[in-house]
């Protein structure tokens, strides 16, 4: 019996064994890696910011190319020519002055707003996919990214729950401002670099500061400055600077204007602090300012005074003020708003100020139930500064202007900062608000009384109405087979001269699509961006119009057949030389194409049809 095999019950527990061996090699398969499982609540949140991301600019999916903003098509149709003209640095084809319009002058692009790091990151979505839907991309991501990189800022750096940096970074990301901003405004909704900025000026702030805490200790040591922190916190400063420039200078100059008044604010609450540190910190930002210069001095010359450049802005503050009673009101951008509120701004992408009176009583609130907190003061004063400047040179309440001068009065006359719009001074209230907002809810969470539940829910109430829209669109015109089939080749060589007919102004710059489809292929005249064709030189909006320009925008306009004689043929050869065009094109949907063409041909002499365009070479 001994030498038996040994029954099914004996051989089971060993079965028993190895199933079970199986069952955890599996679950030990299919685990989340470390790193996912340590930052699942920050990817659920990143997820949440790209899913209402999506949804805010769901009207251009699932066709780019085909659909447009439209509260604001004319600023649309001129970045996805900037994504175009940037993405042709992969194939070498980038200065900072480019002559793909605006032939033969051409167009400062340091001058203009360029979102010109984003466009050559993008470049390969551009090339392959179109300016289009990079364009779709970068207006999602740059909601979803900034909001993220708040978040990540106020829970890391400020050690605050993930609920209230989740609040707070949701405010910053998809405030009233930002969503207005995003009809077509790139350059002002990336702002996820604003956040590392910060992190890295307070981490340069800290290793300057003698009597920092170490790590590991309980309580401030006379450690004296961690010099290697100062270095590498200037130098990462220098790079996250100098990266924003060629992103949107604005949102830099409002974040620096920012940063200085909560600097100021927080030395005079701590002055110990400011004494400890401030030679150290001194020392750090002259390190990260000669840094960024190094970079920074020769385009930063070329758009103020190198070709094509101008040294001034071109609008009014006067008419770019913020009109008082809108901070109290409700963006007609949000869920609560109304289109009646829109007459108290300029256009409906600067509906900057447009908080709301809940979301005002209830950070005013916070600010007094955190209580004497640094942080706390600076903000306050910051957020009163900016939302004075906002107001500009002469407040202005409910649409009529009042006899009191603006605090921005002050800064008429100062070189650059003149030139800044004051309404977008207002933007830089989202992310004050949203830090008051993240430390009440977060001291809330931490205590045990009633204040652990009405605090979240007062703020989460005060923030429900201005919870956004999506933004309206509308479907564009297509762009003639002649360009997107690449028939314009046989009429222009790449990277020469096309006329479009009409030609593109900053009011109507549609044309400029004809070059975002070919990928910046072929240069045009006039056009929509900013050049020294002001009085003096200063600022304007677009150039000139050459005589035949304007002969062919008035038949566009009118469709009248105008008088054609031998002079007005001269002078289409001189504009034309003067162009430097190889080829003048017409659409079959051009307004009034008949009459254009009738005009062209008495011109240009007899045209040639390319698929659905006529064409003349001149």
């Amino acid at each position: 019996m001994s030498s038996a095999a040994p029954t099914a019950p004996d051989a089971a527990p060993d079965q028993a064994v190895r199933l079970a061996d199986q069952v955890n090699r599996r679950t030990r398969a299919v685990r989340l890696p470390a790193a996912v499982r340590r930052h699942r609540a920050d990817l659920l949140v990143a997820l949440l910011w790209v899913v209402l991301a999506g949804w805010l600019t769901q009207g251009l999916w699932p066709d780019p190319g085909g659909r447009t903003l439209a509260l604001n098509p004319e600023d649309q149709a001129l970045y996805e020519w900037f994504l175009a003209v940037d993405a042709r640095a992969l194939l070498g084809d980038f200065s900072l002055l480019t002559d793909l319009l605006n032939a033969p002058d051409g167009v400062n692009l340091m001058a203009n707003t360029t979102v010109i790091a984003l466009g050559i990151l993008c470049a390969p979505i551009t090339l392959l996919l179109g300016a289009p839907v990079t364009f779709a991309l970068l207006a999602a991501a740059n909601l979803a990214g900034t909001a993220l990189a708040w978040y990540l800022l106020f829970h890391r750096m400020l050690r605050t729950r993930r609920l209230a940096a989740a609040l707070g970074g949701g405010l910053c990301g998809f405030g009233p401002g930002i969503v207005s901003q995003t009809n077509s405004h790139l350059h002002m909704t990336a702002q996820w670099l604003v956040p590392v900025i910060v992190w890295l000026v307070v981490r340069l702030l800290r290793a300057s500061d003698p009597g920092r805490t170490p790590a590991g200790s309980a309580r401030a040591l006379p450690s004296g400055p961690d010099r290697r922190r100062m270095i590498s916190s200037a130098a990462g400063l220098a790079a996250a600077v100098t990266a924003q420039v060629f992103i949107g200078e604005e949102v830099l100059f409002l974040a620096a204007v920012t940063l200085l008044v909560m600097a100021i604010s927080y030395a005079v609450a701590d002055r110990d602090l400011a004494r400890r540190a401030l030679p150290g910190f001194a020392g750090g930002m002259a390190i990260a300012a000669g840094l960024a210069l190094m970079v920074l001095g020769y385009p930063l010359w070329f758009q103020f005074a190198g070709p094509q450049g101008v040294a001034d802005g071109m609008f009014s503050p006067s008419y770019f003020s913020a009109d008082l009673s809108s901070w109290w009101t409700i963006s007609p951008l949000s869920i609560a708003g109304s289109d009646q509120a829109s007459r108290l701004t300029t256009g409906p992408a600067e509906y900057n100020t447009f908080l709301g009176w809940p979301l005002l009583l209830v950070t005013a609130a916070c600010a007094i139930w955190t209580g004497r907190h640094r942080l706390v003061f600076a903000c306050v004063v910051a957020g009163l500064v900016m939302g004075a400047l906002s107001l500009g040179p002469e407040v202005v309440l409910g649409g009529t202007r009042t006899a009191l001068p603006g605090p921005y009065a002050l800064l008429a006359g100062l070189p650059v900062v003149d030139g800044a719009l004051p309404m977008r001074f207002g933007l830089a209230l989202l992310p004050i608000v949203a830090t008051l907002l993240v430390l009440a809810v977060d001291r809330a969470l931490r205590s045990t009384g009633r204040a652990r539940r009405l605090v979240p829910l007062a703020v989460a109430a005060a923030l429900l109405p201005i919870f956004p829209a999506p933004l309206p669109t509308a479907a564009r015109p297509e762009v003639p087979e002649f360009i997107t089939a690449g028939h314009w080749k046989q009429c222009v060589r790449p990277g020469g001269v096309l006329v479009p007919v009409p030609l593109p102004t900053p009011k109507e710059p549609w044309p400029m699509r004809w070059a975002v489809a070919a990928n910046a292929g072929f240069g045009m005249p006039e056009g929509f961006f900013i050049g020294p064709y002001g009085r003096g030189g200063t600022a304007a909006m677009g150039t000139f119009k050459q005589p035949t320009s304007a002969l062919l925008a008035d038949v566009a306009r009118r469709g009248d057949l105008p008088a054609i004689g031998d002079e007005q043929r001269r002078q289409a050869a001189r504009d034309a030389d003067f162009w430097g065009a190889s080829c003048v094109a017409l659409a079959d949907d051009a307004p009034h194409a008949d009459a254009l063409r009738a005009t062209l041909e008495q011109l240009y002499g007899p045209a040639t049809r390319i698929a659905d365009a006529w064409t003349w070479r001149v």
